[in-house]
């Protein structure tokens, strides 16, 4: 892919050194796709089309392979090492078209020497030795990468328009975590697997520059944008025109959702909190496979915490709850021996989740309301596990053959 990459590289420097002799003949714009149906396409896509003599390209941060190596892997740890792609322009616009997601051009008014300044950062971005580059999925993607050369070529004079979360602030604070619950309110289970997995890192307010990671958000901005008093956009062309979120899913049936599945887990975990305090036996089975997902979770989580070299993991007030000692109820549970653990661990856990609920309003980070529902059965399970067993001698709790 590298060797492709190097071919197309030179010959859009041997285009460009052209171009820069006839600036008048290249034009520069910013293209922002609304999002799309898959989940990393919630936000959108954005990207430069430059044209020149011979020359009709979008370039394209933010690539990547799932067939790599180690993909999966390496997302997890945060290695997420992608590039920047030359992609001719039709095949670029049939790509989204034919998903029927909105294509708009801000086709920008700049000057010869801005467009100089601006072709030659895109070249530098293309050398051989930068066009793979460490990809932050808020602060370098593809919507900041290029906004970040458009300004660098205005003469860092660009000033944004205000964007449309400023307008939802009303209703709660502009941040990362927030934005994103809003590109992905029909996907509720990819929501809860961030709002699980990143840590207060994604919850401060943000500006209005940093609002731009959103493609869809950035194309707003754009519009309007100045520089040095003036307005960056000549014109704007509508490649595909569809409703914004023409292309996303429908939303997830209620019944589906986790706040749905979650209340049916609390209120399953409390039928068994009664019975068991009635007949004066834990139900091992139950606690078993509620705290074996506690415990790959916490596994997870600790992978993301001290290994992952994603900035937005850590730290995470979550993990009060969610750690590999949940791992102790599935491994003791059968044991007569592990009995005093169990109850220390259960004790403990009580805890925890009492802190972490009476502190989460002055905690730094939001979290998904459906979990709550899971910290409840947490709740109910350690104490119903230490009502059981201190009510019953030692010997009663022998598994029956």
């Amino acid at each position: 892919m590298i060797r492709r990459l190097t071919l197309l590289v030179i010959a859009w420097l041997a285009a460009w050194a052209a171009a820069a002799a006839a600036p008048s003949d290249t034009t520069v714009s910013i293209v922002n796709v609304y999002p799309g149906r898959i989940f990393y396409e919630l936000e959108g896509h954005s990207a430069l089309r430059i044209t020149m003599p011979g020359t009709d390209v979008a370039v394209s941060w933010g690539q990547f392979d799932f067939n790599t190596d180690d993909f999966l892997y390496r997302f997890v740890k945060g290695e997420t090492d992608y590039c920047v792609a030359l992609i001719p322009w039709d095949r670029f616009v049939d790509a989204y078209a034919r998903d029927g997601r909105r294509i708009v051009e801000r086709r920008l008014d700049f000057d010869a020497a801005q467009r100089h300044r601006l072709l030659t950062l895109v070249a530098d971005n293309l050398r051989p030795e930068n066009v793979v580059y460490r990809y932050n999925y808020v602060k370098d993607n593809c919507a900041t990468r290029p906004l970040r050369l458009v300004e660098l070529a205005a003469g860092d004079t660009l000033r944004l328009a205000p964007s449309a979360a400023e307008a939802w602030s009303s209703a709660w604070p502009v941040t990362y975590r927030n934005v994103m619950r809003h590109f992905h309110r029909n996907y509720p289970w990819y929501q809860l697997g961030i709002d699980l997995c990143l840590g207060s890192g994604i919850d401060y307010q943000l500006d209005r520059r940093e609002t731009t990671f959103a493609p869809a958000l950035l194309d707003g901005q754009i519009e309007s944008a100045t520089a040095a008093g003036r307005r960056i956009v000549s014109d704007s062309i509508v490649w595909v025109d569809t409703a914004p979120d023409a292309a996303v899913e429908a939303p997830t049936p209620w019944y589906l959702t986790p706040a749905a599945v979650f209340a049916l887990v609390l209120a399953a975990m409390a039928v068994l909190t009664v019975r068991d305090l009635r007949r004066r036996r834990v139900t091992r089975w139950a606690d078993a496979v509620l705290y074996g997902i506690f415990g790959l979770a916490g596994l997870l989580l600790t992978f993301l915490i001290f290994i992952s070299v994603h900035e937005a993991t850590s730290p995470n007030w979550l993990y009060l709850w969610l750690n590999p000692l949940c791992l102790l109820v599935p491994a003791l549970l059968w044991s007569r021996r592990g009995r005093r653990v169990l109850t220390g661990y259960h004790a403990l856990n009580l805890l925890m989740l009492a802190v972490m609920t009476l502190g989460w309003p002055w905690l730094p980070q939001s979290t998904n309301p459906a979990l709550w529902l899971l910290v409840a059965a947490d709740a109910l399970r350690s104490a119903s596990y230490i009502a059981v067993t201190r009510r019953r001698p030692a010997a009663a709790d022998t598994p029956r053959r």
